[in-house]
């Protein structure tokens, strides 16, 4: 650069001279009328070649630093092309995790929080992108500057650490039983964190390598842990997170401990293993011991979940799962702080807003900072532990056993029937809370994309559309109104839409084909009042075609108030069929509810059957705008599924879920009762319901 401008001050002085010698010379002509002279072209030709080779000097070095600049801002990419919108890594995949840096204006004083001012102040910080939170999050005390990290650094240990700059301090670091004959096998990249008033109520720890399972193995037992929290995937995008630690099945042996898989439990956002462990010794006097983990699924590749109701949930089943004298709950995700340190604080601070009606996020992050670095990593994870806290201050625990649903519905101190009416009122009250985000809605609220909605108000989110294949060369032909739902165990399990309309019945059925749904469930007539709720796509008999997809009707059989049809469906460029069963309910007007629960109990249970037995595709689900009887339906579905599997219910917070994920999923009072409805119904026919807890 310095050569750059060398070259440049010269060039610049030379012309300097050249242009003087030529403004004199211009002065002296322009006393004269004569017609310039001859002789005078040579210089001005030397001054324009001069200019030229300098322009083009200019260009050469400008080019070389392009050059070197690109391959600088190549090599910046690829370090950091996983980077969060935020500027720091969440997990990085790569072999460092970025440290985190301290605030420009030095630290800040945040005070804490009484909760009935937590939705005013995280208004407040959430204001023009966040910048409040990032302000806050950036005064926190970076990592680092609270330890020494000798043992971490040894030579022989080094290899044992997944990130070179993820390390344990000395002073807090969890030390294994020293090995005889080994060096440093006492060392394990994990650290004993703080809860809200117990001591070393978790154990952080990096997401093992296949070479340090077995001390990952050795610390669960010798810290007596029964419980173990794992907030990453073994791959995310293809890189590898963490080792699989753990069997899929049967017994395996990790170093002088055996691990038994015993029960497996999936479910939409979580999964939860039950392993009996033991270790192999020879007088055999250690008795085996039961270890449960919960293994979160669905934190996104990058930032945060899109809601806290799903990690909340997670983190009340960790309480309720974890023995009272246990040793500490073992959190891992990757690195052991960006995912690991968020769990921590959002149980330490529920537990705080339990004891003394407030949050004091910043001074309890920077303390289990002291205990080990970069906890928590992002200021998206930072305002994610506020988002968590202020939907727990909102809305509460709803959840209910089902042997107190009785009570909840009808309270033994009430002498007012209209009391639980007036609960029931409350509570789908709040759900108006639920914000309808208009702005993920841009494709449906494209102009040609309107035009394929029967209510405009109802139409999918972006981030969770239904996608059909683009035909070649007609724009917006990839949409349709329809959204993928969550069922109980499994995402995307439903695909809520609308009653199809003469001109969208082709994407309907391409819809069906190319997500290879095998069920369909219809919950209007085609005509209630005389006007039409949904386009009669089937056939009345025989066939009938769609764009390449043909549909010939099979049965039609009625049983008490749903006809069971059977259509075969043909793609005709692909020459393959498949047979769909669709479930048409007529006990449901367009107006209020069915008269009772037992025929959505009864159609709840043909479709699961229908399911099991070809595959567990998607649910196609449809009234006429597909949200009131469309999500009451869905919300059901997920309700008794887990009141079979827990004996648990939650009706606000499924509803609440759906509402995320379509707009007016369950749009009344009335429908929001009949849930709770059904599944009082749904006991009173199962009244044991020890038969499916």
């Amino acid at each position: 650069m310095e050569y750059f401008c060398s070259i440049l001050l010269i060039s610049i002085s030379f012309l300097h001279s050249e242009a003087l010698h030529d403004n004199g010379t211009a002065s002296h002509n322009e006393t004269t009328t004569d017609p310039p002279r001859e002789n005078g072209q040579p210089s001005h030709l030397l001054t324009s070649v001069l200019i030229l080779i300098l322009v083009f000097i200019i260009l050469i070095i400008l080019a070389g630093y392009f050059f070197r600049f690109r391959r600088h801002r190549k090599a910046v990419v690829n370090s950091t092309d996983k980077k969060m919108p935020n500027g720091i890594l969440e997990e990085q995949e790569q072999q460092r995790v970025m440290l985190l840096r301290q605030s420009p204006s030095g630290p800040k004083k945040y005070f804490p929080i009484p909760v009935e001012f937590l939705e005013e102040e995280i208004r407040i910080r959430a204001a023009d992108d966040g910048k409040l939170f990032r302000e806050e999050f950036n005064s926190l005390p970076p990592g680092y500057l609270q330890g020494t990290l000798e043992m971490a650094n040894k030579e022989e240990n080094r290899e044992k650490n997944r990130y070179p700059n993820i390390l344990p301090y000395d002073h807090s670091r969890v030390t294994l039983m020293q090995i005889d004959g080994f060096q440093c096998s006492d060392y394990i990249n994990a650290s004993y964190i703080d809860g809200f008033k117990e001591k070393n109520k978790f154990i952080a720890a990096q997401g093992p390598k296949q070479d340090t399972v077995n001390d990952f193995w050795r610390m669960i037992w010798e810290q007596k842990s029964a419980t173990i929290v794992m907030l990453t995937n073994v791959k995310e995008r293809k890189e590898d997170k963490c080792f699989q630690y753990w069997p899929d099945q049967g017994c395996w042996t990790y170093g002088n401990i055996r691990v038994c898989v015993e029960d497996c439990i999936v479910l939409v956002d979580y999964t939860i293993r039950k392993f009996c462990i033991h270790p192999q010794v020879s007088d055999g006097c250690k008795a085996p011991r039961l270890v449960t983990q919960l293994h979160f699924t669905s934190w996104p590749d990058f930032g945060v979940p899109f809601t806290p109701i799903g990690m909340l949930k997670f983190l009340k089943k960790v309480k309720s799962l974890n023995p009272a004298h246990a040793g500490p709950i073992v959190v891992h995700c990757s690195a052991g702080v960006g995912r690991t340190g968020t769990f921590i604080v959002i149980d330490a601070m529920i537990d705080m807003m339990h004891a003394e009606q407030k949050v004091d996020v910043f001074e309890f992050v920077a303390r289990i900072r002291s205990q080990r670095p970069q906890m928590v990593q992002t200021d998206m994870q930072y305002s994610f532990i506020y988002q968590a806290l202020l939907e727990y201050y909102l809305y509460g625990d709803t959840e209910l056993d089902v042997s107190s649903l009785e009570k909840h519905l009808q309270p033994s101190n009430s002498t007012t029937p209209n009391l639980v009416k007036i609960g029931l009122e409350e509570e789908f009250k709040k759900l108006t809370n639920v914000r309808i985000m208009k702005e993920n809605m841009r494709t449906g609220n494209l102009p040609a994309n309107m035009k394929k909605a029967r209510v405009i108000q109802i139409i999918p989110y972006d981030f969770n559309r239904v996608i059909l294949s683009m035909k070649r060369g007609q724009e917006y032909t990839d949409y349709i109104n329809a959204s993928f739902i969550d069922g109980y165990r499994q995402k995307d399990y439903f695909i809520a839409t609308q009653g199809p309309l003469p001109h969208t019945v082709e994407d309907f059925w391409r819809m069906v084909w190319e997500w290879k749904c095998h069920t369909i469930v219809m919950l209007t007539e085609v005509l209630e009042r005389e006007q039409e709720k949904c386009f009669q796509y089937w056939p009345s008999e025989g066939s009938v075609s769609y764009g390449d997809i043909t549909i010939d009707i099979k049965n039609d059989l009625l049983v008490d108030t749903i006809s069971i049809r059977d259509f075969l469906i043909t793609h005709n460029q692909e020459k393959q069929g498949r047979v769909i069963r669709q479930f048409h309910f007529h006990g449901w007007p367009e107006i209020g509810i069915p008269t009772e629960g037992k025929g959505m109990i009864d159609l709840i249970a043909a479709v699961q059957k229908q399911q099991q037995q070809t595959g567990n595709h998607p649910i196609t689900v449809h009234c006429s705008a597909g949200a009131g009887r469309t999500g009451t339906f869905i919300a059901l579905s997920n309700i008794l599924e887990r009141v079979k599997a827990e004996g648990l219910l939650d009706v606000f917070q499924a509803v609440k879920s759906l509402r995320l994920q379509r707009p007016h999923m369950v749009q009344t009072l009335e429908q929001y009762e009949f849930c709770y409805k059904v599944v009082q119904d749904f006991i009173d026919i199962f009244s044991d319901y020890a038969n499916f807890k």
